[in-house]
């Protein structure tokens, strides 16, 4: 009887990252998709390993963050003003995993390393706009 403690925390695990995992795809869809499901404006196409292997190799916090403020042709939060970060965040994971890396959703450490780093760059922004 020990085992069915265990068993079902395994279970309650593996359906929160079925979780996570719906969540990113869902964004995707919803937002992401709409360029980088067809390579839209220079957006690197989900899937194509070669061109999301140098961004992958930047690393999850940094990609996740400065996509997040937006990057050349992307405009910020993927065009959706109400996207948290988190929820921006479920959306890398899955176009990165399609793409060739093996990311974890994030946790809350990631997700305020990659806060940190947005209210960093927002702040030398601000600090770089001509009045």
């Amino acid at each position: 009887m020990n085992s069915l403690p265990a068993a079902l925390l395994v279970f309650s695990l593996s359906l929160m990252s079925a979780t996570a995992w719906a969540d990113g795809q869902s964004t995707y869809q919803q937002v992401c998709a709409v360029c980088h499901g067809q390579g839209a404006a220079g957006a690197p196409k989900v899937g194509d390993a070669k061109a999301w292997k140098k961004l992958i190799a930047e690393g999850q916090v940094p990609l996740t963050a400065d996509g997040y403020m937006g990057v050349r042709a992307m405009p910020a939060k993927g065009g959706k003003a109400d996207l948290s970060v988190a929820d921006f965040a479920e959306a890398v994971v899955y176009m990165a995993n399609q793409s060739g890396a093996n990311w974890k959703a994030p946790d809350a450490d990631m997700l305020k390393k990659m806060e940190a780093r947005i209210a960093q760059k927002s702040k030398a922004k601000a600090g770089n706009a001509k009045p």
